[in-house]
């Protein structure tokens, strides 16, 4: 069979490129090394907490799947062509539900019942304690407004309150200490948002007319993704951000200058600006 000239030229062009377009494929898609099966790097304090339920997960799920595994080939081993006539069993219907009952409460309460009650640990005494954080005097507060498709993120200035000239007012940049709690009340413009933070092992939904919270502690200073894990419309795989961890005295010094740039672009009629709300505390 002949070729076409021009498609014969054409073959041979992208099978000489084809090694050039997957090494760029390969340099642009490749993920940041991660330690972990399958998990971003973990910089919080409490992220630990969410990483041990994953990971007993998996191995109660491995063990059930390898107990399963042998079962059947046990099954098929004592029941293949030859070894043995069918044997027929009438059923005891009582027997059977004991028997499923039986295992059915093993698993939950050794698989199902650790996990319940070490996440509801986790939630009510570290993950929803903000009463806690907020105790903390160097806790840093920050409210965040999700809209699409982007985040507006808000920090008090030095007089302390919110929606003020010396507010610090960032689009898709949020900048935090490292080893400082970092407290983030969270809403929403137009339709349901979600805040995800896969590094620090946290997420939570921004929603229209409610505040919503929640708080972190980061560990590793370094730029970390922001992504939105809740669909939202026909750009949400663009609501994209960064988060940046610094050490406490570039923190300090970028906030402060932060704070000077946004009194000198403030203008009080620009009434869709001034987005904040006064910070809600329990």
């Amino acid at each position: 069979m002949t070729m076409i000239p021009w498609l014969k030229k054409a073959a041979l062009g992208l099978g000489a490129a084809s090694p050039f377009v997957l090494a760029a494929g390969n340099a642009l898609g490749a993920p940041i090394p991660e330690s972990g099966i399958g998990l971003p790097r973990d910089i919080s304090a409490e992220g630990h907490r969410i990483d041990w339920l994953i990971h007993v997960t998996l191995i109660f799920v491995t063990i059930l799947f390898v107990i399963m595994c042998v079962w059947i080939a046990l099954a098929v081993l004592k029941h293949r062509d030859g070894h043995h006539k069918a044997e027929y069993d009438h059923g005891n219907a009582r027997h059977q539900v004991r028997f499923a009952a039986m295992v059915s409460a093993l698993i939950f309460f050794v698989v199902d019942g650790n996990l319940w009650y070490n996440a509801t640990i986790d939630v009510n005494q570290v993950f929803w304690n903000f009463a806690g954080a907020e105790k903390k005097p160097d806790a840093v507060r920050i409210e965040i407004n999700g809209h699409q498709w982007a985040w507006d993120a808000r920090y008090a200035g030095p007089d302390g309150k919110f929606n003020t000239a010396d507010d610090i007012v960032s689009l898709n940049d949020i900048r935090v200490p490292v080893d400082r709690p970092v407290l983030i009340q969270l809403a929403s413009a137009d339709v349901i948002h979600s805040l995800y933070l896969p590094n620090l092992r946290i997420k939570q939904d921004a929603m229209p007319g409610l505040i919503n919270r929640m708080w972190f502690e980061a560990k590793v200073p370094g730029q970390y993704d922001i992504a939105c894990a809740q669909h939202c419309g026909t750009n949400h795989y663009k609501m994209k951000a960064l988060l940046t961890v610094l050490p406490n005295d570039e923190y300090e010094k970028w906030a402060k200058q932060a704070s000077v740039n946004s009194a000198h672009a403030f203008n009080a009629d620009d009434k869709d600006a001034h987005w904040g709300w006064d910070w809600k505390v329990d």
